[in-house]
């Protein structure tokens, strides 16, 4: 049965990955901050508490997992904020997003390196954003959400040649714009069909592809 840890995974696209692994006869470890909230309703989940802006959460939740992990999903995060001016920007919030956002991925992937790789290919799926393209940021502003994820890329992209020779494939996948508490109700896509197309993506990764930025449905994203 092969392992997956998924953050972030009490709501949202953590809870639909969660979910849709456990239905493909994944086993599980399913990290939640705060509250399980429908976590709770996958029995065979394997939940545990978590917080990726902790090296002492993390290290606990690590203890509580075997010794293999064949993918992790590096889903949490916290959402972009409103400000309209760079005069707005409260620089205080600004390091809390890139904390969670940049760092806990990086923090995660560090701490779980000794389970990964080895004789059979381990991947790693950060869950990124297309708001961090440089080459896509026409509109501006969500300056600390868009950095936090330009920062995310860059760090992935940097340990990807690493990674690859422990054979771990590393990609940077953008979920769309999904119906969650952070998408709106606006949004163009479920949770479901979101998440059913980036485990697509995930099913296909190759140690060659690793480093890819892409959208769910495959689309290479600008850098």
């Amino acid at each position: 049965m092969p392992i997956a840890v998924v953050s972030g995974a009490n709501r949202g696209l953590g809870l639909e990955w969660t979910r849709q692994l456990l239905d493909k006869g994944w086993k599980v470890h399913a990290g939640f901050r705060s509250e399980l909230g429908e976590l709770k309703e996958l029995e065979d989940a394997c939940h545990h508490q978590l917080d990726v802006s902790s090296q002492e959460s993390i290290s606990s939740f690590v203890e509580k997992i075997g010794d293999r992990v064949d993918l992790l999903i590096n889903n949490a995060g916290i959402a972009h904020e409103r400000w309209q001016s760079v005069s707005e920007i409260n620089f205080v919030e600004t390091m809390k997003v890139i904390d969670i956002n940049s760092l806990g991925p990086i923090r995660m992937t560090a701490a779980l390196l000794p389970k990964m790789g080895g004789k059979i290919m381990s991947t790693v799926a950060m869950i990124t954003s297309l708001m961090g393209s440089v080459g896509d940021c026409a509109s501006g502003k969500s300056y600390a959400y868009r950095a936090s994820k330009s920062a995310l890329n860059m760090f992935s992209i940097a340990m990807k040649n690493e990674l690859r020779s422990s054979n771990i494939s590393i990609i940077l996948v953008h979920p769309g714009w999904v119906k969650t508490d952070m998408g709106g109700p606006n949004a163009l896509i479920t949770p479901r069909e979101s998440t059913c197309e980036m485990i697509k993506r995930v099913e296909e990764q190759t140690l060659d592809m690793t480093g890819r930025f892409i959208q769910y449905d495959g689309k290479a994203l600008p850098w």
